[in-house]
C-alpha cells in the first residue's frame, strides 16, 4: 500500500498522506480541539505542545469572545502557527459520537466547510486536516472519512485549493482511501 494518495477535484487537489500533521509546512493545518481552545490529548495535544505557548495564548484570548467561554462543534477560531512551519492554526471542534442520531454528520461536515471557508476568506492555497473527531471523540473513522472526503470534494469543485488529509495510522489512511475513491 502507497501512504500517499492525489487526486484533482474541479479547482483543487486531495491529496492523503500518513504522517504527523505538526510536520506540516502549508498555509494552515486544522486542529481537532476541544471547546476550551486549551489544548488536550491526541492531535490537539500535539499541535498545542509542538506549537508552544503562542497558540495557547491566543486561544485564550479567542475564549474570552465566545459565548460560555467554548468554541461550538463545528465552529472555527484562527491563531497563528506558533512555533510551526505554518501560517495559522484553525480550530475546530468535532462532535462527540453518540450513535449518529445527533446530527453528528452535519456538525463534522461543518468542521471541514467552515474551515475551508475561513482559510479562503484568509486567501490560503494549501490546508492540512486531520481526522476530526475519530479519535477520543469516537467516530467511526469509515463513517467520518466518508464526511471529511464529501464536504472537501463539494468545496473543491467550486474554489481552488490544495487539501492534505494528513492521517496518523494505516487503518485511518484506508478508510480515506476508499471515501476519495467513492467520491470522484
Amino acid at each position: 500500500m502507497s501512504d500517499t494518495m492525489e487526486k484533482k477535484i474541479g479547482k483543487g487537489i486531495i491529496r492523503l498522506k500518513m504522517g504527523d500533521i505538526t510536520k506540516e509546512e502549508v498555509d494552515a493545518i486544522a486542529n481537532a480541539a476541544n471547546s476550551s481552545l486549551m489544548g488536550g490529548g491526541g492531535v490537539d495535544g500535539a499541535i498545542h505542545r509542538a506549537g508552544g505557548r503562542k497558540i495557547l495564548e491566543e486561544c485564550k484570548e479567542i475564549v474570552k469572545e465566545l459565548p460560555g467561554r467554548r468554541l461550538s462543534s463545528g465552529n472555527v477560531a484562527i491563531t497563528t502557527g506558533g512555533n510551526l512551519k505554518v501560517k495559522y492554526v484553525i480550530h475546530t471542534v468535532g462532535p462527540i459520537w453518540h450513535g449518529g442520531n445527533r446530527g453528528e454528520e452535519e456538525t463534522l461536515g461543518n468542521c471541514y466547510i467552515n474551515s475551508l471557508e475561513l482559510g479562503k476568506e484568509r486567501k490560503l492555497s494549501e490546508i492540512s486536516f486531520p481526522s476530526i473527531s475519530t479519535g477520543v471523540y469516537g467516530y467511526p473513522v469509515e463513517l467520518a472519512s466518508q464526511v471529511a472526503i464529501k464536504a472537501v470534494v463539494e468545496f473543491l469543485r467550486e474554489n481552488e485549493m490544495r487539501v492534505n488529509f494528513v492521517l496518523f495510522d494505516e487503518k485511518t489512511f484506508k478508510a480515506y482511501e476508499e471515501a476519495l475513491e467513492r467520491h470522484i
